[in-house]
């Protein structure tokens, strides 16, 4: 059964988030700090009137003490937890039923990742002993197999394709290079893209999101008390959250062109928000786009393009920063790249901007609807998360 839902019940009144990039001067513990002193800042209240946190993080820190000991809270609850690359998310979707269960007034969900130290991108840490049925292939070598799928089953020709995935990867340097808190803020030409050296099948090294530090914070309250905090609340109309059965590896039949746990993600969050037509319903959205073809599958997947059609769509500049739907206006991933415990936050510290209208020269015209999507894991072995945002 799927999520009765939570729209309207809870709301953000405040969040923060650091710059992503290399932080070789700082610890995990002094990007929480930066994150969360700005989410307390933005919603006006000091550190002692949240009622309990939830920390996401992959492997920088363990248990709840690593944010208790930094941000000074002793004796609040404190909640670590992790699921793959969703783990920003997910403390998000934990803290939000926190309050609309009553159990709380006022929560922090907050998240951070060091992978610079670490020198890993993704899944920064080995898999448990299983079965031998778990894939050994890097996260490129596995996410460039849908490039090939997709290629075949649409009868996209592979140097169109190519080029469709260089415009994916265009576009949200063009974003990021918009956005003071982005790791890359530079355009990249197609060219340049084009004839990047190869990483693993069709991507070259401008279709992989990259290595960086970050933390992202949000506080949240029950929707009739969210103008206590700011005049400016965003309100959840949605929180979905779906793991797959896990047989893509060994499968015969497992098809590399959808990730069947989004499109069960998606159609949830759609219904707890009331959506029937999230091509013109949903203003924006910050999507996983851990590799370029993993941006281009999720938009057929989560409704914006018709199967099939989603190539021509991003050719046709439907997705750009000025365009119909934006997609990543932050510039997602690519330009942020992707600390585990926070990209979900710094996804929604988007949709926090946008929908106030504070995005700058970022900011789309009258937005109603935001979404962030978060993938964890990998084509056929994945958990994926989608939230609905809006005034």
């Amino acid at each position: 059964m799927a999520s009765k839902g939570i729209k309207d019940r809870v709301a953000i009144v405040g969040m923060g988030c650091t710059p992503f990039g290399e932080h070789w001067d700082k610890g995990p513990e002094d990007l929480l700090i930066e994150a969360a002193r700005e989410a307390y800042a933005s919603a006006n209240v000091d550190p002692e009137q949240v009622d309990a946190y939830w920390l996401g993080t992959m492997a920088s820190g363990f248990s709840g003490l690593m944010l208790s000991e930094a941000l000074k809270i002793p004796y609040k609850p404190v909640t670590r937890l992790e699921n793959m690359c969703a783990t920003g998310s997910e403390a998000l979707r934990n803290a939000a039923y926190a309050v609309a269960s009553g159990a709380y007034d006022l929560v922090m969900a907050i998240g951070v990742e060091k992978l610079k130290d670490s020198g890993f991108s993704g899944l920064a840490m080995a898999n448990p002993p299983h079965d031998g049925t778990i894939s050994s292939m890097t996260a490129p070598a596995t996410f460039s197999l849908l490039a090939p799928a997709y290629s075949k089953k649409y009868n996209v020709p592979e140097d169109t394709l190519k080029q469709v995935l260089a415009r994916i990867a265009w576009k949200n340097h063009k974003n990021g290079a918009r956005n003071p808190k982005a790791q890359f803020r530079k355009e990249v030409s197609m060219d340049t893209i084009c004839n990047a050296p190869p990483v693993a099948g069709m991507l070259g090294i401008f279709d992989c999101s990259g290595v960086s530090d970050g933390a992202a914070a949000a506080i949240l309250c029950r929707a009739e008390d969210a103008h206590k905090y700011t005049d400016k609340p965003i309100f959840i109309k949605a929180l979905a959250f779906a793991a797959g059965p896990a047989e893509g590896y060994f499968s015969q039949n497992y098809d590399f062109t959808t990730f069947p746990e989004v499109v069960r993600s998606a159609e949830d969050a759609y219904r707890q928000a009331g959506v029937t037509n999230p091509r013109e319903e949903i203003s924006m959205a910050e999507v996983h786009d851990c590799f370029t073809p993993t941006e281009l599958v999720l938009m057929e997947d989560m409704g914006f393009s018709p199967r099939g059609q989603a190539w021509r769509d991003v050719l046709d500049g439907r997705f750009d920063g000025d365009g119909p739907q934006p997609v990543n206006p932050d510039g997602g991933l690519k330009s942020f790249g992707h600390p585990i415990g926070a990209s979900g936050l710094r996804m929604m510290y988007e949709m926090w901007l946008q929908l106030r209208g504070e995005a700058g020269p970022r900011q789309i015209a009258n937005p109603k609807l935001g979404l962030t999507h978060n993938l964890g894991g990998a084509p056929g072995r994945c958990v994926s998360f989608v939230s609905i945002v809006g005034l």
